[in-house]
């Protein structure tokens, strides 16, 4: 059986289909390889759910800590870091997913209980529109633990089925960005139109369809049903995901890696908050529409589709410490763009805010994704055997972690500068401070190894099961893999 499979992955002519017909054989390939059901929920949970959705509610969002709740740039920002918090916990969802079987599923169930909690909460902030700033931020933060389950279920279906397939794995991350940059196209696309016609809440409501569908994808996705196996208790599952996640960490091709990306997001600074509240200032800043503003986060989306497809076509294959270096330099230097705008220099080059903001937002994004995809890819092939949903929602939590920092560090920048909503005197620094704290990261590359992405990079036995494993650790994972 492994040899057909070899020939079929290793065989070059895809580069001679012409372009329509290539995805149309892409897509084809991963339905046979990996099943249509978990090609489709790829596409919903990272397209629909959190593509489209994520675009929907971060310019809602955004404009309801401005014009409803009132408050300040640093403020904004520090809120918005709390909406991370159910993403640190993934790894609580991920050893959920591993170790505790609903009805005999370790993935359906949790989809279906995700969309559910995401469609309440956006409906509850929806309809009661003059929610005190307390009871907002608990419905948003129980959106976001919504979509956070279904993200980890999801992860842990891709993480799974790149330690089968592990010359799958950059193809599935390709899949995951094509459809999380799509669908951010759309969702950006329409906010604006949809925040101006319905206001914020009203596009809170909206969001409840995306998650409708996360629902759909629990009641397709196939899956092996493990109930007729003796399930071990709980307890002892806990401690075994404990133990194997604590012996990887261990390892040095783990924690290395894992100190880059933590770092890397770390010192990236975030002043989001300060930029948006620049654009929409009718005094000091450009004084964009909600239409406006909209679409320059759309444009982002194409440059991070772009990004996705470079890589894909063009990168995947290179090592993967090349790729992250030349990205870091050049996203150092992307913010430098902003820079320019604030200081209004691209005026006195005959370059309108508009077109230069849409090209500032397209590289920037553009570039972020290239840096980010072998990292994912990376992540992809560092979680172990039997408990990949649990370890890779532990990578995907530390890089939360140091997103919250970056968010809380850059909202301090801000409030220290004095940028307030009306106040934008000393924007320019605190831009200038975030593109220099970018080139920090370029002397840690040595954490980053210099391996293949078509290959593993995890020792050998750690890709294997003990021997003296209970028989029923081997049943559970035979099963699993046989029915994803």
């Amino acid at each position: 059986m492994e040899e057909p499979h070899i020939e079929r992955m290793a065989a070059p002519p895809v580069r001679k289909r012409s372009l329509i017909m290539q995805p149309i054989h892409w897509f084809r390939m991963l339905g046979e390889e990996l099943h249509w059901s978990l090609v489709m929920g790829v596409i919903v949970v990272y397209g629909i759910s959190q593509g489209f959705g994520v675009g929907l509610v971060r310019v809602s969002t955004q404009y309801y800590m401005k014009d409803d709740q009132k408050l300040q740039p640093s403020e904004a920002q520090l809120f918005f870091g709390l909406l991370q918090l159910p993403w640190i916990v993934k790894p609580l969802w991920g050893l959920l997913t591993d170790t505790l079987p609903v009805l005999g599923y370790r993935r359906r169930p949790y989809f279906i209980f995700a969309g559910c909690l995401t469609a309440i909460s956006m409906l509850a902030v929806s309809l009661q529109p003059n929610l005190s700033l307390g009871y907002a931020m608990l419905f948003l933060m129980s959106g976001s633990t919504g979509m956070a389950i279904s993200d980890v279920t999801i992860d842990a279906c891709v993480t799974q089925n790149s330690v089968t397939h592990p010359a799958l794995a950059g193809d599935m991350q390709s899949l995951c960005g094509l459809s999380a940059s799509i669908g951010s196209l759309v969702g950006f696309s329409l906010s604006g139109f949809l925040v101006h016609l319905v206001g914020p809440t009203g596009v809170f409501g909206f969001l409840s369809f995306p998650a409708g569908l996360v629902v759909l994808v629990g009641m397709l996705l196939r899956e092996g049903n493990l109930q007729r196996s003796v399930h071990r208790g709980v307890h002892e599952k806990f401690v075994d995901a404990g133990k194997a996640m604590w012996r990887t960490l261990k390892c040095r091709e783990v924690w290395r890696p894992c100190l880059f990306m933590f770092l890397s997001i770390c010192v990236s600074l975030h002043v989001h908050e300060g930029m948006f509240y620049w654009y929409t200032d009718a005094e000091g800043g450009p004084s964009f529409s909600q239409e406006i503003v909209g679409s320059i986060f759309s444009f982002g989306a194409i440059g991070s589709l772009s990004g996705v497809l470079i890589y894909q076509n063009f990168l995947k294959n290179h090592p993967l410490r090349d790729i992250v270096f030349w990205s870091q330099l050049l996203f150092s230097l992307s913010g430098l763009l902003d820079l320019m705008l604030v200081l209004r220099i691209n005026l006195k080059i005959g370059f309108p805010d508009y077109f230069f903001v849409v090209i500032d937002e397209a590289v920037s994004r553009m570039i972020g994704r290239v840096k980010w995809m072998p990292l994912l890819v990376l992540s992809s092939k560092l979680c172990p055997p039997g408990i990949e949903g649990t370890f890779f929602a532990l990578l995907m939590s530390i890089d939360h972690i140091g997103l919250l920092f970056s968010t809380w560090l850059g909202g301090l920048l801000l409030h220290m500068l004095n940028v307030t909503r009306t106040q934008f005197d000393n924007l320019w620094f605190a831009l200038l401070i975030r593109s220099m704290m970018r080139l920090l990261p370029v002397a840690l590359l040595f954490l980053i190894p210099r391996a293949d992405p078509n290959l593993s990079v995890l020792p050998a036995e750690m890709l294997k099961m003990k021997k003296g494993d209970d028989d029923q650790k081997n049943t559970e994972m035979a099963s699993l893999i046989d029915g994803s």
